[in-house]
Order: structure tokens, then C-alpha cells, then sequence
């Protein structure tokens, strides 16, 4: 009984539309930065190295290189504070977390592109929405 009820609650908070993305996508996430009064959006963009949750506590992990130095973050993916999440490249993995990019420098972080037809590509999405 508290299960469903659970459910329900995180079905309310949850976004209707996410975008299909995985593990070793290149990603433009587009963060809502409130500073007293006014409010900006500033993009954060990267390799998603992780995801891990489900539900309203569905997280991803994203990685960058910034003046030689590499930076995470963890959003939670159907937080208010995301205003979008716009996958740039699809790169091909075999694993679900990437962590050994952390070890890799230079040309050795980058990933190969996966190649999806547009069919597939609007197909992914339809299923995403779904959910």
C-alpha cells in the first residue's frame, strides 16, 4: 500500500518529457542559476559517465576537461533547477559506468560516435516520453 502511494507522489514531481540519452553521450545540460532576484540559465556540457536511480531520484553524472582539469557533476535528471537536456553526440561504450576516463588525458578521453539513423534517433524519443 505505501508503495503505491509513493508512486503516485513521485509520479506528480516527475517531468513529462525527458530525452533519451546514455552512458558516453556528449551532453548540453541546461542548469537554471538563481542569484538573489534574477535568474539565468548557464549550460554545463560534457560526457555522461554515469546514471544511477530510478524514478524521481534517477541521477546522471557528467564530465568535462576545464583548463586541463576535469570536473563531475551529478544532476538529478527531473529536478525543476534542469531546464533542458540536449545530447550533442552519442558515443559508443561497453560499459554502464565510464569511470577509467578519469585516468585519460588529451585525445584518450574522447570516445567513438555511435551512428543513429533520424528513424531510430525519433523512435528512441517517442520511447522516452513514454515513460
Amino acid at each position: 500500500m505505501s508503495q503505491e502511494t509513493m508512486n503516485l507522489v513521485e509520479q506528480a514531481s516527475m517531468k513529462k518529457s525527458v530525452p533519451h540519452f546514455e552512458i558516453g553521450d556528449t551532453v548540453d545540460v541546461h542548469c537554471r542559476i538563481l542569484e538573489g532576484d534574477k535568474q539565468r540559465i548557464q549550460v554545463f556540457s560534457g560526457v555522461v559517465i554515469a546514471r544511477s536511480g530510478s524514478g524521481t531520484r534517477e541521477m546522471f553524472t557528467v564530465r568535462r576537461i576545464v583548463q586541463g582539469e576535469g570536473v563531475e557533476r551529478k544532476f538529478p535528471l527531473h529536478s525543476p533547477r534542469i531546464a533542458t537536456v540536449e545530447v550533442k553526440r552519442a558515443g559508443v561504450t561497453r560499459r554502464a559506468k565510464l569511470y577509467y576516463l578519469r585516468d585519460r588525458v588529451g585525445k584518450a578521453v574522447r570516445l567513438k560516435e555511435r551512428r543513429i539513423d533520424k528513424n531510430r534517433r525519433e523512435e528512441l524519443a517517442a520511447k522516452a516520453a513514454k515513460k
